[in-house]
């Protein structure tokens, strides 16, 4: 535990032994002594919560007649680039990041969420007028990796809603994904493409991916030979051509790409005298049965050796890990409030929430809980959790001390409790209504 902040804390100081790399202007920029120095900038900025900004200042810096002004300090962050703390977090993860595998797989989920930011019209990529007597509103959308069994966001990309590609980011973060264990890229059914594949199978790792149901029109498993039964468990071998040549639309095991459609391991365009080779993609449609009228599509390289279709749907069940860990994110680190219009200043709270987001999970995974005779098993409140873990990094306490706080706050597991799930569309909380 004390290791975890001694990283984060080492890590920062890299940053302020570098700080002209972060600034806005380097040769100006934090040079002179001043009450808000580079360091106490990226320590606020990560402490950031959920109340007005006048709030977080008098709890960061106490209550005494010199604290830093409000405009003091936006001017200060103004000067530190949002690159600053999308560093942090990535220098953190690869710090603190000891990968636990699941039965000696890494087990990778790949979402993404929209933020709605404060209203700001003047950031076109972001902007939407509203329509039907909706209120007009910004969104960036957060594209995130996040291991499962971890349970720590092990990359990130933010883009702007207009121009959101959530396949793009997916291959990228994909791409630069070092780890060299045997991994398996989890994802929902907006990620059905053979780009994204590709590029997993390319790195030598491996998908499990929900597809359209069979009987779609437009998807994965659109062509090819399924049996007519309502489960099964098929392996296939997919060459994807370019081509339209009368020798490849005869060859049944052929399946063609348009011009249209993105895929990095054929050209774009070809002449018909070129032979090109296709591209061949090896994998497994598996279809299995939810409930009395609900089947699931699933897709993946997985050996069957290792992985019944019983199996892949115990792990494609995993998945819903990320889409808490996203509720976590915005409701108890507070990703919904945040303290300004600027989506250079958005985008400092949004990486600096995923750092502290992970330094949470990591300090709660060293407490030890007492298992008593209990109606429900149970876990840490990650709510209490995280702010125990705030004050850990900032103030000087004792790890011992830490470790038995946060054990104090436990909540049951409730096993085999489902909801409907509610969709509702969630507007930034205005400054003047925050958390007092």
């Amino acid at each position: 535990m004390k290791n975890i902040k001694r990283i984060l804390m080492q890590n920062i100081t890299e940053l302020v032994s570098n700080r002209e790399q972060y600034v806005q202007e380097s040769e100006k920029d934090f040079r002179r002594n001043r009450k808000l120095p580079f360091e106490t900038m990226i320590y606020s900025i990560l402490s950031l919560g959920s109340r007005d900004l006048k709030c977080e200042i008098m709890d960061r810096f106490g209550i005494q007649a010199d604290i830093p002004s409000v405009s003091a300090f936006v001017q200060r962050r103004g000067k530190i680039s949002s690159a600053t703390f999308e560093t942090l977090f990535r220098n953190f993860v690869h710090s603190a990041y000891e990968p636990k595998p699941y039965n000696g797989y890494r087990l990778l989920a790949v979402d993404g969420s929209d933020l709605h930011v404060p209203t700001n019209p003047k950031e076109t990529r972001s902007y939407y007028p509203g329509a039907n007597g909706q209120k007009h509103y910004n969104l960036l959308h957060l594209n995130a990796m996040y291991d499962l069994n971890n349970r720590i966001y092990t990359d990130a990309l933010v883009q702007h809603s207009r121009e959101a590609n959530e396949h793009k980011a997916f291959t990228t973060m994909v791409d630069r994904d070092d780890c060299k264990l045997p991994t398996v890229y989890i994802a929902d059914r907006g990620y059905e493409a053979y780009n994204n594949l590709a590029h997993i199978q390319e790195k030598g790792q491996y998908f499990l991916i929900r597809i359209k149901d069979v009987a779609s029109h437009n998807g994965i498993a659109q062509g090819l030979s399924l049996p007519a039964s309502k489960e099964f468990d098929v392996p296939f071998s997919v060459n994807l051509t370019r081509k339209q040549t009368n020798t490849a639309k005869a060859d049944i095991n052929l399946k063609y790409l348009s011009h249209g459609v993105i895929f990095d391991y054929l050209p774009t365009k070809c002449k018909k005298s070129i032979p090109v080779t296709p591209y061949t993609i090896s994998l497994r449609i598996v279809r299995f049965q939810l409930s009395e009228d609900n089947f699931e599509t699933l897709i993946t390289n997985l050996p069957a050796s290792d992985f019944s279709s019983r199996d892949l749907k115990q792990l494609y069940a995993l998945r819903w890990g990320i889409e808490t860990s996203f509720r976590a994110l915005k409701y108890t680190l507070g990703l919904i409030y945040f303290h300004s219009k600027k989506t250079e200043f958005i985008l400092q709270e949004i990486f600096a929430k995923l750092t502290m987001y992970n330094f949470a999970e990591l300090i709660t995974s060293h407490v030890i809980i007492q298992h008593k005779k209990r109606k429900h098993p149970i876990k840490v409140n990650f709510s209490a959790s995280v702010h125990i873990c705030s004050k850990f990094l900032l103030k000087n306490i004792p790890p011992s001390e830490i470790e038995a706080l946060i054990s104090r706050f436990l909540v049951p597991i409730r096993h085999a409790v489902s909801r409907d799930r509610k969709m509702s569309v969630k507007h930034a909380v205005s400054f003047l209504y925050r958390i007092a």
